[in-house]
């Protein structure tokens, strides 16, 4: 069989046969709650950009005078010549923040879980991870040594029976997402904490949605529950609610300071470029600043959520900013956002591998720069768009 064979997708070759290929749109404008996007208005119901920070004058101008002081990139690893003083200061800070010992940062989100998964998890050793923990997780327990074991999303009776299935004396890890990225539920944290007490395992919480979204101020899922101190590991992105890129790992020095010496991903790849770092510790300084904007985020949700419900819109019980609408078919999820992106709103539709073939979603995320003006605007659109035939 030829090595090329294999390079060929029915449905997206179906969907643009159709004229419904929905990847790959082109932005014109920042990213903010209205967008150019080839060459049309839209409302952006499609970023993670939760708190609206990548349009903050502040954000901007941290990063242009990053760029001026200290060039265009660092063109080296952390390890050896890539480690500026905007990167310390940011992993300080950022520990402050999350009331944890010690941070360490990753030139990605993706990366954060790849580098810090192998490192920690070895021959001998068991994850445990969510059936719908993000793509990276499992990579990252792919590139390890050890055996992952997959329990039913936030099932706690079937991971129960996981953790009894190995060894009590074996190193163990359980890793949830915080916030589901697809269905924007939270993990059931406090029985995880609890089981992993009882079966002697660490617990990993993936916060790439949760930071600024959740907990007093926007510090995140371990403290929504109040269990900062009794989780093991933090991982979590600066793309989302940070507004610019890269990725982070808070946990007790002795822990973090061993991944920073073990871990490949990290010890191999360019750090963080300058003007990154500068906008993910302006952005931060924002949030402290300013810790209602979560809360500002929260009302937005549940406004368009009501909002949605009153319309008869079916959508997962949830108080994130991802509201998903289920579509359930391929063709007529990537139909209903083709009609959404034509009327004026950018969603993101949700296909196998990240959900189930019967259980394909329309994924919608907002912003706390949003007004309800808009999100009436978006409603409208939604209720004649979804009550189409397809």
């Amino acid at each position: 069989m030829d090595l090329f064979s294999k390079c060929t997708n029915e449905l997206l070759e179906k969907a643009v046969e159709m004229g419904i290929y929905p990847y790959f749109h082109t932005l014109e404008s920042k990213q903010d709650v209205e967008v150019i996007m080839e060459g049309k208005r839209r409302i952006m119901l499609g970023s993670n950009n939760y708190l609206g920070l990548t349009t903050n004058p502040r954000v901007i101008a941290a990063g242009v005078e990053a760029l001026e002081r200290y060039g265009s990139g660092c063109s080296g690893s952390r390890f050896l010549n890539g480690t500026l003083e905007l990167h310390v200061q940011l992993e300080s800070e950022l520990a402050e923040f999350l009331g944890k010992e010690s941070v360490m940062t990753f030139s990605t989100g993706f990366q954060s879980n790849l580098g810090i998964i192998s490192a920690i998890v070895g021959k001998g050793d068991y994850m445990f991870c969510d059936r719908e923990n993000h793509a990276s997780i499992y990579d990252g327990c792919k590139l390890s040594y050890g055996t992952m074991l997959r329990f039913r999303h936030s099932n706690m009776e079937d991971l129960e029976k996981k953790l009894q299935s190995v060894p009590l004396d074996s190193g163990k890890l359980i890793i949830t997402d915080g916030v589901f990225s697809m269905g924007g539920d939270i993990c059931k944290l406090p029985e995880i904490v609890a089981l992993a007490k009882k079966y002697n395992a660490r617990v990993m919480v993936d916060d790439a949605h949760g930071l600024g979204v959740l907990g007093n101020g926007g510090r995140g899922t371990a403290d929504h529950f109040g269990l900062t101190d009794q989780v093991d590991i933090i991982m979590g992105t600066f793309s989302k609610s940070l507004a610019s890129l890269g990725g982070y790992m808070a946990a007790d020095k002795r822990v973090v300071d061993y991944v920073r010496h073990s871990s490949r991903p990290f010890i191999f790849c360019a750090s963080i470029p300058p003007s990154n770092c500068a906008t993910a510790i302006e952005a931060l300084h924002i949030l402290k600043e300013t810790p209602e904007l979560p809360s500002k985020l929260m009302a937005l949700s549940a406004y368009m959520r009501d909002g949605l419900r009153k319309r008869g819109i079916a959508i997962r019980d949830s108080i994130t900013p991802i509201i998903p609408i289920y579509t359930y078919d391929s063709i007529r999820t990537l139909t209903k956002a083709k009609e959404l992106y034509d009327a004026g709103v950018y969603v993101n539709p949700v296909l196998p591998p990240a959900t189930p073939a019967s259980e394909c979603l329309l994924r919608t995320s907002y912003m706390a720069t949003l007004t309800t003006d808009l999100l009436d605007e978006a409603l409208d659109i939604f209720v004649e768009v979804l009550n189409r035939d397809a």
